[in-house]
């Protein structure tokens, strides 16, 4: 019933009965699953698997989204069930990044116990004496810890966490022992040690082929990832963002000797995507400490407008910087910001979130001016609100990208009526 159909079209509001995905369109994305996997074999139908899996992933996300209790649980019994039959396939029973999704998506589901054997499994059964060099493994560790962390109350005596106890033991190289409930301080120095010599390992080595550099740089990223959050958990805040910044400085000091050795001009596209995994991985762990403990704005703010100068089309820094900026009651800094990044970058991202900024504001307003004080309103319309809006939206639909985007429009003619 026309192309709508297939996939999920979101409506406007994304009230909660409206996100989710069209039977026909769904039935359509699972045939053509059906009908390619088959077709191929070896790492190419491991990588599809993990697509697949992703995917049904997502439509749990969904259904958490939509605090719908019924339709989560047929999903995750769905979900479940291909995993499941993913890794009874003889071909796909070492592969972490399959054992990495179903163990994420038991936690999803609420499977906390259940997760943690899937988990414990996968490194047990991952071997012994690959650790920090396994790409896999580093990445489903990291995923472990980062969960294990956020189920934390407080970070103080995190040094005999879960958390700390699978970084360490990723650090080990030995065989994986499941958590016993306490982790010596002596593991912990020795982990220490291999993290720093393994990073500084990596930073200095040089990749041969551009496929090696893609996985190298995901191998990295998982690597800081680990060795921060490992400092974070037995250090402190102020570890771990050193590792972040050494790691950032690095990075941007060997793509500007690659620029200016071959003589390529300073360009986005020649900035490798391990930069940008860092910084995500720094305002990630600044937002969640903050939820934590008591911790300055600063430091974060000033990350994420650096960042996003730099990558102006990233979507997570920009959800980031606008929930940060909710908290302030002084617009006309992000304005201000706003104002520079558009102008600097062909991205259509920085508008669509000045407007989004500017909408939250006047909903905002709205509430404030409409208090409950009875049946008697606010007559004063917010109009220098309106007028902002409507000139954003002129300026965006006027810029290249913009005049070909159906989503602006679309925020455009809803934001009029």
């Amino acid at each position: 019933s026309g192309f709508n159909s297939v996939g999920h079209m979101d409506t406007m509001r994304r009230g909660r009965h409206h996100i989710g995905h069209y039977k026909e369109g769904e039935e359509f994305i699972q045939n053509v699953f059906r009908v390619l996997l088959p077709l191929f074999s070896g790492k190419e139908k491991s990588s599809l698997s993990v697509c697949w899996l992703q995917y049904e992933i997502s439509k749990v996300v969904q259904c958490l989204q939509m605090k719908k209790k019924k339709k989560l649980k047929a999903q995750g019994r769905k979900s479940k069930k291909l995993a499941k039959n993913f890794l009874k396939a003889p071909d796909n029973r070492s592969d972490l990044s399959l054992w990495k999704l179903y163990a994420y998506l038991e936690w999803l589901l609420g499977n906390i116990d259940d997760a943690r054997k899937v988990f414990d499994t996968a490194l047990c059964t991952a071997g012994s004496g690959r650790g920090l060099k396994s790409p896999q493994l580093c990445s489903l560790g990291l995923l472990y810890a980062q969960l294990e962390v956020e189920l934390l109350e407080t970070i103080e005596g995190a040094i005999t966490s879960r958390a700390v106890h699978i970084l360490t033991k990723l650090a080990e190289c030995g065989p994986y022992a499941p958590y016993s409930g306490q982790v010596l301080t002596v593991n912990v120095l020795k982990a220490r040690k291999t993290y720093e010599h393994a990073l500084q390992d990596y930073l200095s080595k040089t990749p041969v082929s551009d496929e090696d550099q893609v996985s190298d740089a995901n191998h990295l990223v998982n690597l800081v990832g680990c060795y921060a959050l490992f400092q974070y958990l037995t250090v402190g805040i102020d570890a771990a963002v050193l590792i972040y910044v050494q790691t950032s400085e690095k990075l941007e000091a060997s793509v500007s000797q690659k620029c200016e050795n071959t003589g390529e001009k300073f360009d986005i596209q020649n900035f490798p995507a391990a930069l940008e995994a860092v910084t995500l991985l720094h305002t990630n762990l600044l937002r969640f400490h903050m939820k934590m403990s008591v911790y300055p704005l600063n430091p974060l703010r000033e990350v994420l407008m650096a960042a996003l100068k730099r990558y102006p089309g990233n979507r997570a820094l920009w959800q980031s910087y606008i929930h940060i900026q909710r908290k302030s009651h002084n617009a006309s800094r992000a304005r201000r910001f706003f104002d520079v990044v558009t102008r600097s970058t062909n991205s259509l991202e920085p508008w669509l979130f000045a407007i989004q900024a500017e909408q939250m504001r006047k909903k905002l307003t709205e509430q404030v001016q409409r208090a409950d004080v009875g049946e008697i309103h606010s007559t004063i319309p917010e109009t220098g609100l309106t007028n902002r809006i409507v000139a954003l939206f002129e300026h965006a639909v006027q810029s290249e990208n913009g005049a070909h985007c159906p989503l602006l429009w679309r925020m455009y003619l809803n934001f009029l009526v």
